[in-house]
């Protein structure tokens, strides 16, 4: 090999390692999405769950709260709030918000109705099942 770098040289190593990365890619891929219904959780989906989404959504939780450790950090994440406090203890939170508590930031009242709390918690009850590969690290999330 000569102590030159040529143009063919350099174009061979370009078109080389962009088929490696694409390559890489595609098998990354295809490696994810055969093992998403393996841990995804998609046997429990109800109507209830995706009503408690949809509440979710529409009275924008995440913008607050994170989910799995997606959204805001202003509040805490919910992602295994069910295992660690149960559907009773979340449904009477939420139904005792704002607490007027000096100094704590405040969750505001959505002035839900029991089946609408019922949906919110089967959603939260649904996240906490997915397999997260031990996210978060700590119970506390």
């Amino acid at each position: 090999m000569s102590g030159t770098f040529t143009k063919a040289m350099a174009r061979n190593i370009f078109y080389g390692g962009a088929v490696f990365f694409f390559l890489l890619l595609v098998a990354l891929s295809f490696d994810t999405m055969s093992g998403l219904p393996k841990s995804d959780n998609r046997a429990n989906l109800t109507e209830s769950v995706l009503r408690g989404k949809h509440i979710w959504e529409t009275r924008n939780c995440i913008g607050c709260h994170t989910l799995l450790g997606e959204g805001a950090y202003f509040a805490p994440e919910l992602g295994n709030v069910y295992p660690r406090r149960g559907a009773e203890f979340i449904k009477a939170w939420i139904k005792s918000q704002p607490t007027g508590t000096p100094g704590r930031r405040q969750m505001p009242n959505f002035n839900l109705t029991e089946q609408e709390l019922d949906d919110i918690v089967a959603f939260l009850k649904y996240t906490s099942e997915i397999d997260t590969q031990k996210w978060p690290p700590n119970i506390e999330g």
